[in-house]
């Protein structure tokens, strides 16, 4: 602080300058407090920022720069810490999910994944359970349509336009004429165990298990080679949970909805 009559010295200041400079010109005695940012500019000084060093890595440094990458998609829920846990439903790849599960699930990830941008086309022998939530997103004008079982249409998916279809067609749905192809997914919903099951999941590269009675538990446990503690666990989920198994990897997760899920679907239920 200075004391009144008084200038501070500085850089820039009328103490201690580096040189004179033209008229008006930080470096002339007298000049305002106006004319100084005007002299730094006509000066070449420019304007006057942190004094940080230079963003500059070495070639050896480089190597060590990464990007978080595969952790993108469709947040279905949080794990047992209590983290997010991510969905990539958008893949390059085809990429088959199995459900075995309530509706209330898969409509919650139909939603939060045309959230994220992809279109979803719903087949489904009960269209009245899909279209409220149709007519909440403006009357299938963002990217969502509902089609009778085998009447899907080619969806012209791309990196720029991914697409989800949720086949929702019973405990025998009939194959499918869309399959998942590259920015394709296919999410199957099975209520109950059947004679399809095993079939389907031999071809998923991702399952999803909600609650399912003891003998329900013992054929998936087979189907997946669950460990026996996963096996006895799926008879006592609660409503919301599901065991989701890809490969060797197994994760509890809990689907928590948001105020406006709640409103248009309810609270979570293992039953339809």
């Amino acid at each position: 602080m200075t004391s009144s009559g008084t200038t501070a010295s500085g850089p820039y200041g009328t103490s201690g300058a580096p040189g004179a400079g033209p008229s008006g010109s930080p470096d002339v005695p007298g000049a305002s407090a106006a004319e100084r940012p005007r002299g730094l500019l006509r000066s070449g000084f420019g304007l006057i920022g942190p004094r940080h060093g230079r963003h500059v890595l070495s070639v050896e440094q480089v190597d060590s720069l990464a990007l978080p990458i595969g952790d993108d998609g469709v947040v279905i829920g949080v794990d047992a810490g209590g983290q997010p846990a991510v969905l990539g439903l958008n893949r390059p790849t085809p990429y088959d999910v199995v459900l075995i599960g309530g509706l209330w699930t898969a409509q919650v990830l139909a939603l939060r994944a045309a959230a994220t941008g992809a279109r979803v086309a719903v087949e489904t022998g009960r269209a009245q359970a899909w279209m409220q939530m149709v007519h909440a997103m403006g009357g299938g004008q963002n990217g969502m349509s509902v089609h009778d079982v085998g009447r899907v249409p080619p969806q012209g998916a791309s990196a720029g336009n991914p697409v989800l279809v949720v086949r929702d067609c019973g405990m025998r749905p009939p194959r499918g004429r869309v399959v998942a192809g590259p920015w394709q997914s296919i999410l199957t919903l099975l209520p109950y165990l059947s004679p399809v099951a095993p079939r389907l999941l031999r071809q998923a590269r991702l399952v999803g298990v909600q609650r399912v009675s003891p003998d329900e538990a013992a054929e998936i446990g087979r189907a997946l080679a669950l460990p026996r503690g996963d096996v006895d666990s799926l008879p006592t989920l609660t409503d919301g949970v599901t065991l989701w198994c890809a490969d060797r990897d197994r994760q509890y997760v809990m689907t928590q909805p948001t105020d406006a899920e709640t409103g248009l679907f309810g609270t979570p239920r293992r039953m339809d």
